[in-house]
């Protein structure tokens, strides 16, 4: 007979949950013993015993359950005020006590966000922010909103920097995790106007006075975060969304004022408050917004300059949350070309560039700030180069950026490198796009193509079918370039010169496209189908360029295996009686080796 197995757990097992329970009633009595003190306003000694035990807890389950009850705690204590100011010089002390262990519980708390638990990581997160929320809501009264400024600073500081926790387990040192990013922008970030603003404000700040060479991984934390914002205001009306509900009030009209006043950021000390409210608030000095003509338009209201404005008036400004977002942009940029990683540089550059065009641009205050920063990028070529090429563009239409040398620098991409590059379709549509204008000299244009066909002579057959529909493109639309394709023979010395870098001197104009007409020969049926268009009259509509961007060697031969065969080629021949495939022995030469290897005895 079996014996029945037993339904308490061994006694290893029995002992681990006597331990939790005793945790759990220690912190359960400790809770209690400080919600009766501040009811009763008698000694608070037993926050500081909850204090120890969340920091000494092993188990993740334990620290977990600490963390909450502090919480429970200390919002307790701020709502019922014990950390405003006033009272006598004891409760003054008392209060400055409280401070030092709600600063001691937050840093724990900072430190977690790097915890291997994920539970602890997320739980941290949460309780900073509502830390936030009844922080700002206690100091706050009808006529002065206030954001806990010292609060935030070390959120955003933990985002950035993650320092380390004091706990033994925790993930890889100075990255910012995956789901501590996720919760941060789909919960505040990208939500709440004033954890944006003042997340801006503190981080250009952050970055501009931490050092790299200490901090290696703050220049890709920022940027991941910035990169996914997609949510920027554009309108004043969108600026309706409050993490700390008072601040939503509307402020009152901005008036001239050398001081500020309104909204106070609050710490907790007074030197704080001075710094954080003072006027040099060096994110104002971006203030100063280029004025389009239809902003021009728009009457201007006396003594709004943004420098003047209070910071609950900031916080309702489109123009102030353009200044500071221009700010962190301008601080972080530099940084990324700093990194002492070369490939680590490079690629955040590139990350950046990615999204400057349509999430970055569009929202500085002037984006021709970002000019010699995008310049020195297209000096390093590849990728980075070229995506650099493409802000430079941008800011040439749309921002009236001078720039006389942006077609001589993308004259020098075009090279070998470039048709064999994993980035060759890439090119090609941004270089379609920078030549799309009618108004561009025939002379560079020439340049251009020529370039191209000389380069397809070494190319990839997938080079080459880029290359012709796009030479055709350029054709279709300059017509004076047509005598490229239709100049009779004459001299056999090209007057291209292939080495001048300056593409208006190149005398391509004066050359002709014989290159191209050499591919009617390719071994590819595709290439050699596609070339015969420069022979035939220009009546067809310009190709698109989407149509041929995306082939590869396995594209190619695909297409030429799987094409529809209108004639069967013959597979057999008829043999006659005087025809024979191997001469005969009588009709081989004499000496001739190779003759003599092929004949066969009949």
């Amino acid at each position: 007979m079996t014996r029945p197995a037993p339904s308490l757990p061994p006694p290893s097992k029995k002992r681990k949950i006597q331990n939790d329970s005793g945790f759990t009633k220690s912190i359960q009595r400790l809770e209690e013993q400080v919600i009766s003190a501040a009811a009763a306003n008698t000694s608070l000694n037993p926050l500081a015993d909850i204090l120890e035990l969340a920091f000494t807890a092993d188990d993740a389950q334990d620290t977990s359950k600490a963390i909450y009850a502090l919480y429970r705690v200390f919002v307790i204590l701020i709502t019922g005020g014990k950390l405003t100011t006033g009272g006598d010089e004891a409760a003054k002390v008392v209060k400055a006590w409280i401070w030092d262990r709600l600063n001691s519980y937050v840093d724990f708390l900072c430190g977690l966000l790097k915890d291997e638990e994920k539970l602890l990581r997320i739980s941290a997160l949460q309780i900073l922010f509502s830390l936030q929320k009844h922080l700002s809501t206690a100091a706050s009264s009808e006529s002065r909103p206030q954001f806990h400024v010292s609060h935030f600073r070390k959120i955003v500081s933990s985002l950035l920097l993650c320092p380390t926790s004091r706990r033994a387990a925790q993930t890889s040192k100075g990255v910012l995790d995956a789901d501590v990013l996720h919760l941060f922008h789909g919960t505040w970030f990208s939500i709440h106007d004033d954890v944006r603003w003042f997340f801006l404000r503190e981080a250009g700040s952050i970055i501009t006075t931490t050092s790299i060479s200490e901090h290696p991984d703050l220049p890709a934390n920022l940027l991941t975060i910035l990169e996914g914002l997609n949510t920027f205001p554009t309108e004043k009306a969108e600026l309706n969304a409050w993490w700390v509900s008072e601040i939503g009030v509307k402020p009152p009209k901005p008036r001239p004022s050398k001081k500020s006043s309104g909204v106070d950021d609050v710490s907790s000390d007074e030197e704080a408050d001075k710094e954080d409210a003072g006027e040099d608030d060096d994110w104002r000095k971006f203030f100063e917004e280029d004025t389009s003509a239809k902003d021009a338009e728009k009457p201007k209201i006396p003594g709004a300059r943004l420098h003047k404005l209070t910071l609950h008036q900031s916080l309702h400004s489109l123009p102030s949350h353009r200044a500071v977002f221009t700010r962190v942009w301008l601080a972080l940029l530099p940084k990324l070309s700093a990194v002492r990683d070369v490939a680590t540089s490079k690629s955040l550059s590139q990350r950046a560039l990615n999204v400057m065009h349509r999430g970055v641009m569009p929202h500085l205050t002037r984006p021709v700030l970002i000019m010699d920063w995008v310049g020195n990028s297209v000096d390093l070529g590849g990728s980075i180069g070229l995506l650099a090429l493409n802000a430079l563009f941008v800011l040439m239409k749309e921002y009236n950026l001078d720039y006389p040398s942006f077609y001589t620098k993308l004259y020098a991409f075009l090279d070998r490198d470039v048709l064999h590059s994993k980035h060759r379709a890439r090119f090609f549509r941004l270089t379609e796009l920078f030549l799309s204008s009618t108004h561009i000299p025939a002379t560079l244009l020439a340049s251009f193509i020529k370039r191209l066909a000389r380069l397809s002579l070494s190319a990839p057959p997938a080079a080459v079918i880029m290359i012709i529909p796009f030479t055709y493109n350029v054709l279709k639309r300059h017509p004076a370039l047509m005598a490229m394709i239709h100049r009779p023979e004459g001299s056999s010395e090209d007057p291209f010169d292939a080495i001048e870098p300056n593409p208006l001197l190149t005398h391509a104009i004066e050359s002709s496209l014989w290159e191209l007409n050499s591919h009617r020969e390719h071994y590819l049926s595709g290439v050699s189908t596609l070339t015969k268009i420069f022979s035939e009259a220009f009546t067809k509509p310009s190709y698109s360029m989407e149509d041929f961007l995306d082939h590869t060697y396995g594209t190619l031969f695909d297409a030429d295996a799987n094409r529809k065969i209108k004639k069967e080629p013959p597979v057999a021949v008829e043999m006659g009686k005087d025809l024979h495939l191997f001469p005969r022995e009588e009709e081989v030469l004499g000496g001739d080796v190779v003759a003599e290897l092929w004949s066969f005895a009949v």
